[in-house]
């Protein structure tokens, strides 16, 4: 039997990973146990003084029929959150890698819902994204004393931020987005803006703060600031619901290329009610392990 003193001392296996720069570590909780609290989370996530990435990842056996895993997500800041789409696309290539699965094409469970992945014969994966939720209260966002603007068929709400007011859309993707037009995302207010957006009390559970620049009707550019991780080379998503305020907005049409600094996804949407994919590459860099 294990000693309290040889449970602390126990090695956890992971594997780094990144999906256009947005990087991840990956754990296996179905062979071992993965348990840690919010600051075990936030030193693992430490670049300095731990391994370091935007997220954490576990795989654990789903809680659902005819689901195949259980897929949970940890911030750097040590919160689990709803979802993450360019980590979904690590999640499908890590269990494929260590065999936990054959089959190309598979079901997970996330926070809020169940969502499908699909390991592409080029090596890339595509996310069934489940539909966008357009209602404002479910993303959730306070609309309280708000004068909306219709634009096409979205809804465009006033924020203010540092003594000026600003325009978003308020999304959700399974986690809560806010999402402006900006002229150029290269010198847009990203690390100034984005934290008090993030943190704005109009969003309850914070939002991801994207900065989209629409280049023609099926290319944008995209910086977001992502809730719990700062600034990330990229954001599935973010991609997503800037795509979808895009068409909304009817400023783009699907598909639409988004190109982020860590690289390019793919989104396809059809409209309202329908499920968004997200489509690109996931990268094993490494495997380690740690003992905390």
């Amino acid at each position: 039997m294990e000693t309290f003193q040889q449970k602390r001392n126990m090695k956890i296996k992971f594997t780094k990973m990144h999906g256009s720069g947005n990087d991840f570590l990956v754990f296996d909780g179905i062979h071992q146990q993965i348990d840690f609290t919010p600051e075990q989370w936030k030193k693992i996530a430490n670049r300095r003084f731990g391994v370091g990435a935007d997220q954490m990842l576990v795989v654990e056996r789903s809680t659902l029929p005819e689901v195949d895993f259980r897929y949970r997500i940890f911030n750097a800041d040590g919160g689990e959150v709803e979802h993450c789409g360019n980590g979904a696309r690590a999640f499908l290539k890590f269990v494929h890698e260590k065999k936990l699965i054959k089959r190309t094409r598979i079901k997970v469970e996330i926070m809020k819902g169940v969502i499908e992945l699909n390991l592409e014969a080029d090596g890339n994966v595509t996310v069934e994204m489940n539909a966008p939720v357009l209602d404002v209260m479910q993303v959730p966002f306070d609309t309280t004393d708000l004068v909306r603007i219709a634009e096409e068929q979205d809804t465009l709400w006033p924020l203010k931020i540092n003594n000026s007011q600003i325009l978003i859309s308020a999304i959700s993707m399974g986690n809560p987005h806010a999402i402006q037009i900006v002229p150029d995302v290269e010198v847009a207010a990203v690390l100034i803006d984005g934290p008090l957006i993030e943190r704005h009390s109009r969003f309850p559970e914070g939002a991801n703060v994207g900065f989209m620049q629409i280049v023609d009707k099926h290319h944008i550019k995209l910086r977001v600031f992502e809730r719990g991780a700062g600034e990330t080379l990229a954001c599935g998503t973010g991609a997503c619901a800037a795509v979808v305020s895009g068409i909304l907005r009817g400023k783009l049409n699907s598909p639409v290329t988004v190109g982020m600094h860590g690289g390019e996804l793919t989104i396809r949407w059809a409209g309202i009610g329908q499920p968004v994919y997200l489509a690109g590459p996931a990268v094993t860099v490494f495997e380690g392990e740690i003992n905390l």
